[in-house]
């Protein structure tokens, strides 16, 4: 007999050999219903896996993380025997499970017509209603190598290539000879997918490298019930109503040039009076923070990054050196070598630490093109960047303001978010007493404040332990937010060091530390967060003056003047069109307040206001009106 260990804590005793499948069924008919896989001392593996010593198991089902993969990627594999079906020459390459979804990268000689895609989703619910079972088959190396040349799979035995000679490998096989080479787990058969949908196609490199041949793919999702398919493709209407790069271009935030190069974001005056609104906030709640504000150059020589050591770790995501007399400088991929260099310009006493430095710097990054979308991935941006250098024992306090001021920065931008403790990864610099300690500081902090977190094991840098926020946008979406890093590395091969009260030099501790990431990113996403309709803290136009009639114009100008000299961020309509056609513009660029001016409102000296989304407030007598907005602005309201 063996022993069985369930996530509540309790423990039933099966026979040795027992399949993860019958321990769902002694629990109840319900569970094994539900069940898609199972997890083995952490381990993702399928149904039928039998149990041979005493193991931690937990019954996988599609609301969890896992099940959505395990699910997903089935149904790619679905996809892809559908796909060879109706188009033998199709050769297959990879297809994962991600976030929303899943998608298969197929070598065919031209792209997939939407009509095509209906076919292979009929095709997908042949297969389904086939109830094929998924096997799994381990094999050597070289007995898969064969069997992929077999079935004239060329990228399979790429992919093999890549695996050491004597390890063993899986292979999941169903019905009509189609197999992949995959670690699985997958469901029990096909006929477990209920509800699938194929939403798009397009082009993708062989292993996202431009320099290979290009490959079709094709997205899709699928769920447990029509209801949750349906409730899916809503979502992803919303979405695509919401995205951007759409909403970027209609409210004429921002834009790219292929003359200006890809990747590369113009700010137009809407966009940069958002992003001006954000980093003014951003200014003053770190100077409010103790933080100095500091500027390092675009370039630096190449030295600097050969003691940095990301000439060594990281030099795939930069730039070519320029030669500049003789001498190599780089474009800057990362703000915190100049922020050491100036805090090494001078003797640091234990006295003077903590010194919080912080900069909004442009870096450069290579992106392949591929992986370009909008302001989410660019090739240069303006990293919200602060260091913090202090002594061991000031750690956790320093930590703890840099939580404190993300809380402030995200609730005022009306985000819920989660925390993540991400742990040493595998292969890592720095001692491990130095990982301990750190790590340790960072779970303190998190336990003293009772903020939730999950570990990520594995899941630090190189050369840190870090906090990682994780933010939800309003359709629930994850967006990658804050991180504090407690740094193992860059002290060392700087030799960043203080005098202690002691005389003698100590080892500086060094935090780095993002509230927003990168202004593109974070404004990309606040973009599709309002879907466009900033608060009126953020909105690029505030206030729209629209006279009903040229007789009206001078007012007009006189309350726009009052505005502006106010502070507030305010247009005048001079165009000669009809009153219904302005506030319908005014309305689609989702300008907060539309004030209406006529003759009534030149006799009393006020404006009628209407609001985006809710229509007419009535007349207002204008100094109430701009003590409103001030208001609003300060206040910043949601």
């Amino acid at each position: 007999m063996i022993n069985v260990t369930f996530p509540d804590g309790s423990v039933r005793s099966y026979p040795n050999g027992v399949t993860v499948r019958e321990v769902a069924e002694s629990i109840g008919p319900g569970l094994l219903k539900a069940a898609l896989a199972g997890k083995v001392d952490g381990r993702l593996i399928d149904l039928n896996h039998r149990l041979e010593s005493d193991a931690a198991v937990e019954i996988v089902t599609f609301p969890s993380p896992e099940g959505h993969e395990v699910y997903w990627h089935s149904t790619a594999h679905v996809m892809a025997q559908a796909v060879q079906r109706l188009f033998p020459e199709a050769r297959v390459t990879i297809g994962p499970p991600i976030d929303g979804g899943f998608y298969y990268d197929f070598d065919v000689p031209r792209p997939f017509t939407p009509e095509e895609l209906e076919r292979i989703e009929a095709e997908m619910q042949k297969v389904i209603a086939e109830d094929q079972p998924f096997e799994r088959v381990e094999v050597s190396r070289d007995q898969a190598a064969q069997v992929f040349r077999d079935l004239h799979e060329p990228y399979k035995l790429e992919i093999l290539e890549a695996i050491p000679p004597d390890e063993t490998v899986s292979l999941y096989r169903n019905a009509d000879k189609f197999c992949d080479l995959c670690r699985g787990p997958h469901l029990p058969s096909t006929g477990r997918i209920k509800a699938v949908k194929l939403l798009s196609t397009s082009g993708a490199y062989w292993r996202g490298d431009e320099r290979n041949k290009m490959l079709y793919r094709i997205y899709g999702v699928s769920f447990p019930t029509k209801k949750e398919l349906d409730e899916h493709l809503q979502k992803l209407e919303e979405a695509k109503r919401r995205d951007h790069r759409v909403l970027g271009r209609e409210l004429d935030l921002f834009s790219v040039n292929e003359n200006l190069g890809a990747g590369l974001i113009l700010w137009h005056p809407k966009g940069a009076r958002v992003r001006t609104a954000i980093e003014d906030f951003w200014r003053a709640q770190h100077q409010r923070q103790g933080y100095d504000l500091v500027y390092t150059p675009h370039i630096a020589s190449e030295k600097l990054y050969e003691i940095s050591g990301h000439l060594q770790t990281y030099s795939e995501n930069m730039y070519s050196p320029l030669d500049i007399e003789g001498m190599l400088y780089r474009l800057k991929p990362m703000n915190c070598p100049g922020h050491i260099l100036i805090y090494k310009s001078s003797l640091r006493s234990y006295r003077e630490l903590p010194l919080r430095f912080a900069e909004l710097g442009t870096v450069y990054r290579y992106e392949r093109s591929g992986t370009l979308q909008g302001m989410l991935r660019v090739r240069g941006f303006t990293q919200d960047d602060s260091h913090i250098f202090c002594r061991r024992d000031q750690l956790e306090q320093e930590v703890h303001g840099v939580l404190d001021l993300m809380d402030f920065m995200m609730t005022t931008f009306g985000y819920t978010y989660k925390a993540y403790l991400a742990t040493r990864p595998e292969k890592y610099l720095g001692s491990d007493e130095g990982w301990e300690w750190a790590t340790g500081a960072l779970e303190s902090v998190l336990k003293t404040r009772g903020m939730a977190y999950e570990v990520d094991p594995g899941g630090g840098t190189f050369y840190a332990p870090k906090i990682d926020i994780k933010l939800w946008d309003s359709l629930g979406r994850e967006w990658q937010g804050p991180t504090v890093q407690v740094d193992q590395v860059l002290p060392e091969r700087f030799d960043i060091a203080y005098v202690g009260d002691d005389g003698h030099e100590h080892r500086t501790t060094m935090v780095h530390r993002t509230v927003l990431g990168s202004m593109e990113r974070f404004i990309g996403g606040l973009i599709e967060h309002y879907a466009g309709a900033f608060p009126v803290w953020l909105a690029p136009v505030q206030a729209a003056i629209l006279p009903v009639s040229d007789q009206y114009l001078p007012f007009a100008e006189r309350v726009w003047g009052r505005l502006v000299s106010e502070g507030c961020r305010a247009t005048l309509d001079r165009r000669d069109a009809k009153l219904g056609y302005k506030i319908r513009e005014a309305e689609l660029q989702k300008v907060p307040y539309m004030l209406i001016i006529g003759g009534k409102e030149e006799a009393s000296g006020s404006v009628a206001v209407r609001r985006h989304g809710q229509g007419d407030l009535g007349s207002i007598p204008l100094d109430e009106f701009v003590s409103r907005l001030k208001a609003e602005t300060a206040e910043k309201r949601l």
